[in-house]
Order: structure tokens, then sequence, then C-alpha cells
């Protein structure tokens, strides 16, 4: 089982996840070019993509959906709200209505050998999920697009092999940067996006004897920066209240531009 970030960033998302068997992608919100571009650094042709899985219908995780569903005829996998929204949205082109497949929080489904679950998570978006991907006894799960974390969210990520945890703003950059004061707001709100220190709470959280990797992502281009994101979240870690330090774990910054090294269990 690997999992490979192909962009990860406020300006555009693109995980893969696969077996040796299966492949599938979560959100596809970079162009089609530049996602056939990441596969092939994979090995991986569009032909061979099995689905595509979409956490919501903002424009940074559905950007080339079109293009590829088109081209590959590969089935879209979403909760029933975010597929209404993406019906409902110009500037995607005509996607066939076969192609969608409903698919529920807390109700797990299967693409060839890779068992998914999907769970909630606090967005301001139609139904916006995060999913959890096993195969066999290795599992992983990509988690961005939280505005606050629960117990729910805790227990959905624990014992996992790899976790892609979002990083997206630094408090103190987002307080005083550019944005409109509404935009500061969302972004900082329930329904926005983790800042660097509550993901680092939230690893502490989760952290076990046999996790593998984790990647941080969706990095706010204008409020945050990899050093910062990383440094911070080691941090946490660091004072957090768990028996691990940061240095018990590989910890990976997935870059917006740049396909990341392919994590191996």
């Amino acid at each position: 089982m690997r999992m490979c970030s192909i962009a990860s960033g406020s300006s555009g998302n693109c995980i893969y996840i696969g077996s040796q068997h299966n492949h599938i992608l979560i959100d596809a919100g970079i162009s089609g070019k530049r996602v056939e571009a990441g596969l092939k650094d994979l090995e991986i042709a569009g032909k061979d993509v099995d689905a595509i899985l979409i956490t919501h219908e903002h424009s940074d995780h559905i950007k080339g959906l079109g293009v590829l569903a088109r081209k590959y005829a590969i089935p879209i996998y979403s909760t029933p709200g975010t597929v209404a929204a993406i019906r409902a949205m110009d500037g995607l082109g005509k996607i066939e209505d076969d192609l969608f497949v409903e698919v529920q929080p807390e109700q797990k489904f299967a693409i060839g050998d890779l068992e998914i679950s999907p769970f909630r998570v606090s967005h301001d978006a139609a139904e916006p999920v995060a999913y959890r991907v096993a195969c066999g006894k290795k599992s992983m799960a990509v988690a961005t697009d939280l505005g606050v974390y629960t117990d729910y969210t805790v227990d959905k990520l624990q014992g996992l092999d790899v976790l892609l945890l979002e990083a997206n703003h630094d408090i103190h950059m987002l307080e005083v940067g550019g944005y409109p004061y509404y935009l500061k707001r969302r972004i900082a709100g329930e329904r926005g996006h983790l800042s660097n220190e509550t993901a680092g709470k939230l690893l502490c959280q989760v952290l076990h004897d046999n996790m593998k990797a984790i990647l941080l992502g969706h990095l706010s281009k204008e409020n945050n920066y990899a050093e910062l994101a990383y440094e911070t979240v080691k941090l946490e870690v660091m004072l957090g209240d768990t028996p691990y330090g940061p240095e018990d774990f590989p910890i990976v910054v997935a870059q917006r531009d740049e396909v990341s090294e392919c994590i191996k269990v």
C-alpha cells in the first residue's frame, strides 16, 4: 500500500493512494494534465485509476474532475450533498450522471482490495468528508479542510500507518495578513481550516508505536510556509501530553507544486 501527494495546498489538492491491484485519487483540484504527470511519476496511467474520491465541492478539490472523468470514464465517489453541489456548478463541463457514486459517512465501501471509510468533517461545504483507506491490516487517511476536530475525529484517525493531516495556516500570519476580516474569520472558524498549532495538538492524540509517516498538507500560500508548519507541529508534539517525540516519526510537508515522495507500507 502506498500514498503520494501529487499536489496539496490551498491552490489545489490531489492525493494518490493505491495497492498492487487498485488505484484511487482523493480529490482532483489541479489540472488534468498535472494529475496525469503526477501519475506518470508513479508509473500509473490515467486509465488505471479505479475511482476519484471527492471530499467536498470547493474548486481546489475538483478543478480537474471533469476532464479526468470524461477522458477515462473514472467513477466519482462522494456524499449526496457534494454530488448535488458538483452537478449544480458551472465550469467543470458535462459529467455523465452514471459516473457519480453516492456514499454515506460511516458506511464503508470497497474499491477492489481497498476498503474506504468516509467520515464527517467540519467545513463550510455541502456535505464534506475525509477518507480512511485500508488494505488488509494497513491503513492510511487524508484529513484536510477541518475547522475543528473532536473526539469523533480522533477516533477515526486511530491506528493509522500513514496520515496526511491539514496544517493550513499560522495564526499570527493570518491575523496580520492582507485577507479581509470576513475571510480571516472563515479560515479560523469552526468550519474553516486547522492551524499549525491545532494540527500538532490533533497529531498528539493519534500517534502510536506503529505509525510510519505523517504528511502535513493543505498549506495556505499566503498564511503559512513549509518550515513554519513543520517546526510548529514538531513543537506541539514535543510539548504535548504524549509519550512520543517529534523525532520518533518521519514528518514531511506536502508541497503544492511538487509530487511528494511515495510512502510505502
